[in-house]
């Protein structure tokens, strides 16, 4: 179980009260505040069904004014080579295509003693652990823009938390977090590069860790991409499957 959680995030954290899942017997379509923020998780098809899903999909984000959408294939998809297929159907490779599925069911280490890492509890600092997330990523202006246009909404209706760390003073480290009844599930864990290699993602790792054992379900699962992977399982994460990211730019192929 553990396994599929960690490949398919988006399919078992809970919902904000704008955000949508369709769940079919053969996909589940996941969709975010923003139009760009969709993904196709947990296939389950025949060879011959492909065709007809991509288009039962595009039609879905279309009738939401969405015209693009991430597919995340994990080891458990059908068909086996459903990659190479979507691929054939002119879908391309993401900016980050592959990430392992990770578990941590243990204590990682102990933070260094001058990084202070903690829930963040207002806008303002939901608003800042935001600008770090979106520079260390390098998100695009456009999808900033929108990102910050509804700052102050996510925040009042978030359903997951958040995590910052501080050094120095300077909110350094971001992460955001979803509560589930198998663990807490990770996401955009990041540091931006003047801070990095001083202990600010392993302070943050710890304090949701914390955040995982006060609610009772001590296991932290994620997807480590080329980027957060080798710390993730030097911090003592554990393989569980792998994930390839495809992107379906429907709207751009006129499809």
């Amino acid at each position: 179980m553990l396994r599929e959680v960690a490949e398919y995030p988006n399919s078992f954290g809970p919902l904000g009260p704008k955000d949508e899942r369709i769940e079919t017997e053969r996909y589940t379509l996941c969709m975010g505040v923003a139009k760009t923020w969709n993904t196709v998780q947990r296939q389950r098809l025949r060879p011959d069904e492909i065709d007809e899903v991509l288009g039962e999909v595009r039609a879905l984000l279309r009738d939401r004014g969405r015209v693009r959408t991430q597919w995340e294939v994990g080891s458990s998809a059908e068909p086996p080579d459903l990659v190479d297929r979507l691929l054939e159907r002119g879908l391309t490779w993401d900016k980050d295509p592959y990430a392992v599925a990770l578990v941590l069911t243990r204590e990682p280490p102990p933070p260094p003693p001058e990084i202070v890492a903690r829930r963040i509890e207002t806008l303002e600092e939901y608003a800042a652990a935001s600008a770090v997330q979106w520079e260390a990523f390098g998100m695009p202006a456009e999808e900033i823009e929108e990102a910050r246009a509804t700052l102050a909404e996510r925040w009042a209706e978030t359903v997951n938390v958040m995590h910052a760390a501080w050094l120095d003073g300077e909110l350094v480290a971001a992460g955001t977090a979803a509560p589930t009844e198998h663990g807490l599930l990770l996401y955009g864990g990041a540091t931006l590069e003047r801070a990095r290699g001083r202990g600010a993602y392993r302070a943050l790792l710890h304090a949701r860790w914390q955040e995982a054992v006060r609610n009772g379900t001590p296991a932290l699962i994620t997807q480590g991409g080329s980027m957060s992977r080798p710390i993730l399982e030097r911090l003592g994460f554990e393989r569980v499957g792998e994930i390839h990211m495809l992107l379906d730019e429907f709207g751009k192929r006129g499809l």
